[in-house]
Formats: C-alpha cells, structure tokens, sequence
C-alpha cells in the first residue's frame, strides 16, 4: 500500500470509520515496529517492556486519540514517536518509583541472576525532563526531537510531518541537539 493510502485511512478512521481501524494497523505495524524497536535499542538490556508492548499500546493511544486530526503518513508517525515518548517515560517513572520505594528492577529474564541497572532509566527522565524546559523555550524544538531522535525520521520526513521546511528541522535540530548536549552534560 502506497503511502497516500495510509493517510486515506487516516482520514477515512477520524471520520469515523471503525471498520478500517485493521487495515490501518496491517499497513503501519512494520513502521510502528521500527520506531518502537529504534526507541528500545536505547533502553537498558533486558527491559521488560518488549517492542510489541510498545507498538500496541502507542496504536491504541494513537487510535483512540481525542482528537484525531492525521494531516497525512508522517504526521502519524511524528504523534506515534510522541506516543511512544510518553510511554517510555511513564514505564521508567513507575519503575523508578518502585525503586525508591524499596523494590528492584528486574532487568533479566527468567532464570537469571536480578540485577539493578539504573542509569537508562534515569536517562530517560532526565532527558523528558530537559524537553519539558526545551519546549517553555521554543515549542517545535521538542517536536523535532521526538522525530529525529525517539521515531529516526529523516529531515524530509520530520517537515512533512510538522508542516514545516527541511532548513528549519535541520537548523532546529542542530540548535536543540547543541542546547540537549549542554543542558545533560
């Protein structure tokens, strides 16, 4: 299915059409699983939230979005990197709680010695935190980085998804990247 397909059933699911809700995810689920698997690549080893858990619980966030204005493919795909963002931060927020709270994080599978790996997790908050501040600063700047960093879509694909032209995501880029590299190091 070409890529105007896929923003045809965009369309055809924000007016409502349920029945296309299975066609949809047959055609993005292969991306979905590239972006999830991108995201976790950065994650710790053993983490317990496996690409799939990541895939389904974006589409279902992004499917059932209150308000589902899909302009087009890549603006899909920049919500879904948004989506799977706030995933992850909410998994190592919970999972940092716990260990405040006295309890380990499992970072092995069955059968394996447990193990504390704290820095990924911390990692992740620290950086959401960072692009909470980004935003108070310039608000498209953290929208480029979900797409570039957390989805790995390219410059072309990152305008087309915000509405906005290659020389500005890739001049944001590098300012949010310089302004990221400075505020965490």
């Amino acid at each position: 299915m070409a890529r105007g397909d896929v923003t045809r059933l965009l369309l055809d699911l924000e007016a409502g059409k349920r029945d296309v809700f299975n066609v949809l995810l047959a055609q993005v689920y292969d991306e979905l699983r590239r972006l999830a698997h991108a995201q976790l690549r950065n994650e710790r080893d053993g983490h317990t939230l496996h690409t799939t858990d990541l895939v389904h619980e974006a589409y279902l966030k992004l499917v059932d979005h209150r308000q589902k204005n899909w302009k087009n493919r890549a603006h899909f795909f920049g919500v879904a990197a948004q989506a799977m963002r706030r995933i992850l931060v909410d998994y190592a927020r919970s999972k940092s709680t716990k260990k405040r709270s006295g309890q380990r994080v499992s970072l092995t599978g069955a059968g394996q010695a447990e193990e504390m790996h704290e820095a990924s997790l911390d990692t992740l908050i620290e950086l959401d935190d960072a692009l909470e501040r980004l935003a108070e600063l310039n608000e498209r700047f953290p929208r480029i980085v979900e797409c570039r960093y957390f989805a790995g879509l390219s410059i072309e694909e990152t305008a087309e998804a915000l509405g906005i032209s290659r020389a500005t995501v890739s001049n944001d880029w590098r300012l949010a990247r310089a302004w990221l590299q400075r505020e965490l190091a």
